[in-house]
């Protein structure tokens, strides 16, 4: 209790996102031009800005790496600035030099990064990234800042303070809709998947000892999960598990094009970070062909009658619709085409543009 209480106000003494003096929560003057600036390549400038910034009628935009030192070739005049997720102090002292040219700056937040920082699961090395490039930024960041955009409502209202409007994902139909080999020869091997990031260890936990056994009852079965050192130990020395380390986002599209998964799972524990997530996994779901099992959960929602697979945290209930969707291609089938009309519908929300006025 004691821990957790520390935690807490720990978690609140950390910097906010606040909007500037003045801010209108609109830009400053008409948008000529908009930079993107993050780490690039990264999945979430692609699921959330290269679809709408593509739209027709946005004005020119460019990704800009934060990495660069030199900012000084962009043209600032009129120019709306969107720090994806970090800001460095390159491009910070450059948005304060010609903060007088911008037509506005905005910040996009796709997790509740306090909360990160201060749980349990993540890697020290990540918390200090994301305190070194999401949080300190932040004191000079907030002079500047006319807009900030949140995920999803729930991280929105962790943002109330700055204002937050919410920017589900809206990803390009290139990044999901590919064409895969239709094989549901009943003799032929099934790949399960589990493409989780650090932060996951109980989702891990809950998965291992359901995909052992279902590996041990359906011997055409082979498993794949990508583990950091905190779940690692977990899944070694699993007949038929392959043991990943994490890739880059370039690497992972590009391997999404070779292969199919036949089964994705998509876990998802309730706690204070991950009732903030959006259904991103969904695109991803999608891209692989598969056929996605998801938890019951903020992001996913309840069962219902889309034909997606939503499941509450019961490994027997898991372990049981496995079973089902690998003896059943029709089965697995039908539920891959329900979570891709789904994403299918979030590209859709791309053809706005980014809304820099609030409706």
């Amino acid at each position: 209790m004691r821990d957790n209480w520390l935690r807490r106000i720990f978690a609140q003494a950390l910097p906010t996102p606040q909007l500037r003096v003045g801010a209108t929560g609109r830009p400053r003057k008409p948008v000529r031009r908009v930079f993107l600036l993050g780490r690039h390549p990264n999945p979430t400038s692609d699921y959330y800005f290269a679809a709408r910034l593509a739209a027709l009628g946005m004005p020119p935009h460019q990704m800009v790496d934060i990495g660069c030192r030199d900012f000084s070739s962009l043209d600032a005049d009129g120019a709306f600035i969107v720090v994806c997720r970090y800001a460095s102090t390159a491009a910070l002292k450059w948005i304060e030099q010609e903060s007088s040219k911008l037509a506005g700056v905005g910040l996009f937040l796709d997790d509740d990064i306090p909360g990160i920082i201060t749980g349990r699961e993540a890697a020290i090395g990540y918390r200090l990234t994301l305190f070194w490039l999401g949080l300190m930024p932040l004191p000079r960041l907030n002079r500047h800042l006319d807009i900030v955009w949140a995920s999803t409502p729930r991280l929105a209202e962790r943002l109330q303070s700055a204002n937050a409007r919410v920017l589900p994902p809206a990803p390009p139909a290139s990044l999901w809709s590919v064409p895969h080999q239709n094989n549901s020869s009943p003799e032929r091997e099934l790949l399960i998947a589990y493409h989780a990031t650090t932060v996951h260890v109980d989702e891990h936990r809950f998965l291992q000892p359901m995909i052992q056994e279902v590996l041990a009852s359906r011997p055409n079965v082979r498993f794949e999960v990508f583990a950091g050192k905190a779940t690692a130990h977990l899944w070694q020395g699993m007949e038929r598990v392959l043991l990943r380390q994490q890739v880059s986002w370039s690497a992972y599209l590009a391997e999404a094009l070779t292969r199919r998964i036949d089964i994705m799972l998509v876990p998802l524990g309730s706690s204070s970070v991950n009732d903030c997530r959006s259904a991103t996994k969904r695109i991803d779901v999608a891209r692989a062909g598969a056929a996605g099992v998801f938890s019951v959960s903020e992001a996913y929602g309840s069962a219902d009658d889309s034909g997606e697979i939503r499941l509450p945290p019961d490994a027997a209930v898991w372990r049981n619709t496995l079973l089902t969707l690998i003896d059943e291609p029709e089965k697995r089938r039908a539920a891959a085409q329900a979570t891709a009309h789904i994403v299918g519908r979030m590209s859709l929300q791309a053809e706005a543009g980014l809304a820099f006025n609030p409706s």
